[in-house]
């Protein structure tokens, strides 16, 4: 798309980042390189489903628009060309453009009444992923480093949050703030699998475990004679680089059955999200997978035509998929972005920046399917009931994973609340 058609920000110019590297959860005893079947195995499997809460965050980077979505205008000056259709919750309409999910919205809550003031492409990326503003000497860790945090489980060998690269504008990079690189995210930059993860052509499996094994006695016998932090954490990294390294097949959808694959579609989209099923299932906390570029100053309809029903296709595909599992109840899908588009049309027949009333989904993970939260007017140009902001949609997520959004964290000796305080969750979805 020409570039005349996007709004110019220096955001839009795609970051690649050399590979980070990340941690997996805990300590824990080195594992081969074949070690990681056991993490699929149907025991492990019900007790993820009995003891742990996952998110898969769709980041809709760019911004989607509601009206072509969640909340849509038919009839409205501006309301565009797509038709509402009814969903299998009366009286609930979404966009012509997502027949699927029309299907399934008794597993998904929209909230429709969002309005966070703040429609800059980084700033308002940076306040939904975080769910507040970062204040000075305070860096805030955004959504997934908290649920890595909390959701982590220390015997764990996989990661505890990963994020899929895209392949065109509007990459964001995951934030641990002052909680430290231990939560820091696996950060694909170049593709569906994680870089540098191999052990070298030269060195089989049997020199790669007694390498690990000379390495465990030089460190246990340095133990017995010195103690500190220092010591500890790099031990704890060495053994968590190597939960990493058994953890490689899981973003190897072929292993899946080709069924399964052609179920999610060859779009890039469909299989990031497939890989983010297989992570969730083998006990990942949070995967964020994002889909560029929504940012649709110029054809916006011709924009949302091609992209939504993508997005249509892979939500459904996934809930479908993680229901089947037995994973829906414990695995919410988080549809999010910076903000929303105008109810204006401008000249280019695009839709601007619009952070005064926009909208979001959540499916499954503790959500109340079928809900819809918050009202706009006829013309989605303000909200007109129940309105919602940043930080009262955080407390909402964290509520339903079973985690306090007023606990408190520290910094030095200052206490940091997980939500901005006074932002509470919204009961009516819960």
């Amino acid at each position: 798309m020409p570039r005349n058609l996007f709004c110019g920000s220096d955001d839009h110019m795609l970051n690649r980042r050399s590979f980070l590297g990340a941690a997996a959860t805990g300590v824990g005893a080195a594992v081969g390189m074949s070690g990681l079947n056991a993490m699929a195995a149907p025991d492990l499997a019900k007790e993820l489903k009995k003891n742990q809460k996952r998110v898969i965050l769709l980041w809709l980077a760019g911004g989607a628009s509601q009206l072509e979505t969640w909340d849509p205008k038919p009839g409205a000056v501006t309301g565009g060309p797509f038709r509402a259709i009814p969903t299998d919750v009366p009286g609930t309409h979404i966009s012509e453009l997502m027949p699927e999910m029309a299907k399934r919205m008794k597993h998904t809550c929209i909230i429709r009444g969002l309005d966070t003031k703040n429609g800059d492409h980084g700033g308002g990326a940076k306040l939904m992923t975080r769910g507040r503003r970062d204040e000075s000497g305070v860096k805030y860790p955004d959504l997934g480093a908290v649920i890595a945090r909390e959701m982590g489980r220390a015997e764990s060998k996989v990661p505890d949050y990963v994020t899929f690269y895209s392949q065109t504008e509007g990459r964001i990079s995951g934030e641990s703030g002052f909680l430290g690189a231990r939560y820091a995210p696996m950060e694909l930059t170049m593709g569906n699998t994680p870089e540098y993860l191999k052990k070298l052509d030269g060195i089989n499996e049997l020199d790669h475990q007694q390498r690990a094994d000379l390495r465990d006695l030089f460190s246990k016998q340095f133990a017995k004679e010195h103690s500190s932090n220092t010591l500890a954490s790099h031990n704890e990294a060495y053994e968590r680089v190597r939960g990493i390294m058994a953890s490689e097949a899981l973003f190897d959808i072929t292993k899946e059955p080709q069924k399964v694959r052609d179920r999610y579609g060859k779009t890039q989209l469909g299989e990031q999200a497939l890989v983010a099923r297989r992570l969730v299932e083998a006990g990942v906390p949070f995967v964020r997978v994002a889909r560029a570029w929504w940012d649709s100053h110029g054809q916006n309809f011709e924009t949302h035509q091609e992209m939504v029903p993508e997005l249509d296709h892979v939500m459904a595909t996934l809930t479908d998929d993680l229901k089947e599992r037995g994973l829906l109840d414990d695995v919410m899908i988080v549809t999010l972005a910076e903000f929303g588009r105008t109810p204006s049309i401008n000249a280019s027949l695009g839709r601007d920046h619009f952070a005064s009333a926009w909208s979001m989904s959540m499916t499954g993970g503790g959500i109340k399917g079928g809900s819809v939260y918050g009202k706009t007017d006829d013309k989605g140009q303000k909200v007109v009931a129940e309105e919602v902001n940043a930080a009262n949609l955080f407390a909402t997520i964290y509520t339903a994973l079973g985690i306090n959004p007023h606990k408190n964290y520290h910094v030095g000796a200052r206490p940091i609340p997980l939500v901005d305080p006074g932002a509470e969750a919204i009961k009516a979805v819960l």
